[in-house]
């Protein structure tokens, strides 16, 4: 978690398809994170703790500002509510992710990303 504070923050305030009203999530673009470690390929799949796992295109996170969020409000992300660190896509920026598929991009839990 120390290495992920490291990356300059980010600031997002939207809505989310499980929460109510506009919530301010703070993190890190995951386009920093891809680039801090060299990241290669065209697909990133993103697991939660549960095993959900899902494919995104590497593009998406050039193309939005893509954060990943370890503070939700002024608070941390914890297990029990999303944590540690969540995908949160800029919906209310964007007509076109107020589509249920983008929703299933927002990995809350995320326990790792694999590049291919």
């Amino acid at each position: 978690m120390e290495m992920l504070k490291a990356l300059p923050r980010a600031r997002l305030d939207t809505t989310t398809a499980v929460t109510d009203g506009i919530r301010r999530f703070d993190g890190f673009l995951m386009r920093d994170l891809l680039d801090l470690v060299g990241a290669q390929g065209t697909t990133v799949t993103a697991r939660a703790f549960n095993d959900y796992a899902i494919d995104i295109a590497i593009e998406e996170f050039d193309r939005f500002d893509v954060v990943v969020a370890y503070e939700m409000d002024g608070k941390a992300l914890v297990p029990s509510d999303k944590g540690p660190l969540w995908i949160v896509y800029p919906r209310d920026q964007h007509t076109e992710l107020r589509d249920i598929r983008y929703d299933y991009r927002w990995v809350w839990q995320l326990r790792w990303l694999e590049i291919e």
